[in-house]
């Protein structure tokens, strides 16, 4: 297992829509340990694969409260269904969006088919923050960030200061 890079915006990679993965094989299960490693070092709680790069349907989070031991998930061409016509608020960060912190209205549950670490099909209901969690993760496999649910103002103003930091770190 190996931390890996967490692509940061505006890098452009973050807007390519990822692939379909055709077969969970060892592979596949390296990348999700080092994926699941990365998110753990950053530290969050969600991580889509093409924010390490890698642009297939790959998602691994962990919503484990502090003091709990960990409960990681792996989701595997993920699909959502039936999500509710009620939204609710939750304040939204990302680790491809360092630093910031917004509101964003989302459907409060939804129901998840993937196929899991091994490859199984599964089905989830998901509540509360795991529906928060799987939708902002899966908006990543679709090439869309959580800012592209604010307004045009916030969010030109979060990349004009992610442009700032790093042309700050480049030089």
């Amino acid at each position: 297992m190996a931390v890996r890079e967490i692509l940061t915006a505006p890098d452009p990679r973050l807007r390519e829509v990822s692939k379909p993965v055709d077969a969970v094989t060892d592979e596949t299960r390296a990348l999700m340990d080092d994926m699941l490693e990365t998110m753990y070092a950053a530290p969050g709680i969600g991580l889509a694969a093409i924010q390490i790069g890698v642009p297939q349907r790959i998602i691994v989070m962990d919503l484990a409260g502090e003091g709990e031991p960990p409960q990681p998930r792996y989701f595997v061409n993920p699909v959502i269904h039936d999500p509710s016509d009620s939204e609710v608020p939750y304040e939204e960060g990302c680790l491809s969006v360092p630093g910031f912190y917004e509101e964003v209205e989302r459907p409060d549950a939804c129901r998840v088919e993937y196929l899991d670490y091994h490859g199984e099909p599964q089905s989830l209901e998901a509540r509360g923050l795991l529906a928060v969690c799987i939708q902002h993760e899966m908006d990543h496999l679709e090439g869309i960030l959580f800012t592209d649910h604010l307004s045009r103002l916030k969010r030109e103003r979060i990349m004009k200061k992610l442009k700032k930091e790093r042309l700050a770190a480049a030089s």
